[in-house]
């Protein structure tokens, strides 16, 4: 699964501790999704999604072979 996490926070002047606090997770989540190592769960995606009010789909992307 890909993200734009890393994209979103520099758009909205974030750094990864502000994104988790906001996410109610911690900064090693966040990294870890930033690096594809971790993916969330979908009460978190939405969470990061509504911070940056964008759509899930537009935060969250899935390779086809995921799904």
């Amino acid at each position: 699964m890909k993200s734009r996490l890393k994209e979103l926070r520099a758009r909205d002047g974030l750094n990864q501790t502000q994104l988790a606090k906001l996410a109610k997770v911690s900064r090693q989540t966040i990294s870890l999704i930033e690096r594809e190592e971790f993916i969330p769960s979908l009460l978190i995606a939405v969470r990061i999604s509504r911070i940056f009010n964008e759509p899930v789909e537009k935060v969250f992307m899935f390779n086809e072979e995921e799904l």
